[in-house]
């Protein structure tokens, strides 16, 4: 299953889990009892902090493809120059030099999208990714101020 295949199959349960919340949440309020109503109402907030969540992840996912594209337009997508071992792990001295390289690239011009791109792919490689999704939000945010930066 691809990762796209997956990630609908799970946005398609949480949208089902967040109905049946809201269902139970409603029959919860209607027995009137004090416990009941303040048990229902979280399993109100429950749903809604659920479809947040997925808003935020499908709202960075078409950002981050939107700057891989134009990236890619331009030329400029990182290429793929790991080491793998022969059951296709990406070796980590070469993922440490490599992601050293796009470290200094990205010190060096820190007001360029397109070098916090490169370094957040490094970081999924490096297997970091917490700090590949802090960075490619930073690299989502640099690109949206760019064409006003560009008219100044």
């Amino acid at each position: 299953m691809t990762s796209r295949t997956g990630f609908f199959v799970l946005s398609g349960v949480l949208l089902m889990v967040a109905l049946i919340c809201v269902g139970e949440g409603v029959q919860l309020v209607a027995t009137g009892k004090p416990l009941g109503i303040g048990i229902g109402i979280c399993a109100f907030v429950i749903p809604v902090i659920g479809v947040w969540f997925l808003r935020q992840t499908v709202r960075f996912g078409r950002a981050s493809e939107r700057l891989a594209r134009e990236l890619e337009a331009e030329g400029g997508l990182p290429v793929d120059e790991l080491k793998r071992s022969t059951g296709g792990r990406i070796d980590r001295a070469s993922a440490d030099a490599v992601f050293a390289r796009r470290q200094a690239e990205a010190e060096a011009a820190p007001g360029d999208w397109r070098v916090w791109f490169r370094l957040a792919v490094a970081y999924a490689d490096a297997g970091d990714t917490p700090r590949a999704r802090k960075t490619m939000q930073h690299a989502i945010r640099l690109h949206s101020t760019e064409p006003a930066r560009s008219n100044a």
